[in-house]
C-alpha cells in the first residue's frame, strides 16, 4: 500500500500511529487483521445470541432449546435461528404455537414440568 492510503486508514489512531509511516503501517496491518477476524466472530456471536433468546423463550413454555429444535426438524419447519429469536421476543403467541407444534412432534417434550409461578412476595413472620 502506498503512503497516502496507509495514512488514510490510520486516521483516528493515537500517537505516532497516525503520522509516522513505519508505525502507521504496522498498526494498519494489525487493524486489518483484527477486522478480518472479527467479521467472522460477529457471525458466531450473533448465532449464540439467537440461541440464548430461543432457549429463554422455550423455557417459559417448559421445553428446552435442543428438544424444541428437534421437534421443529421432525415437523419439517424450516425457520432459521434469527427468525425464531425475533418471534420469541416480538411475537410470543406465534412462538407459543411453534412450541406446541414442537412438543407434539417430539415425545421428549411431552413430559415436562412447568416451573412454579411466583405471584408476589409473601412475608412470613
Amino acid at each position: 500500500m502506498n503512503k497516502d492510503k496507509i495514512f488514510k486508514l490510520a486516521k483516528g489512531f493515537r500517537g505516532r500511529a497516525k503520522n509516522c509511516i513505519r508505525i502507521a503501517r504496522e498498526r494498519v496491518e494489525k487493524a486489518l487483521q483484527y477486522s478480518y477476524r472479527d467479521r467472522r466472530n460477529k457471525k458466531r456471536d450473533m448465532r449464540s445470541l439467537w440461541i440464548q433468546r430461543i432457549n429463554a423463550g422455550t423455557r417459559l413454555h417448559g421445553v428446552n432449546y435442543g428438544n424444541f429444535m428437534h421437534g421443529l426438524m421432525k415437523e419439517n419447519i424450516q425457520l432459521n435461528r434469527k427468525v425464531l429469536s425475533e418471534l420469541s421476543m416480538h411475537e410470543p403467541y406465534s412462538f407459543k404455537s411453534l412450541v406446541d407444534i414442537s412438543r407434539n412432534a417430539f415425545p421428549g417434550n411431552k413430559n415436562v414440568v412447568f416451573p412454579p409461578k411466583k405471584d408476589g412476595i409473601s412475608v412470613v413472620l
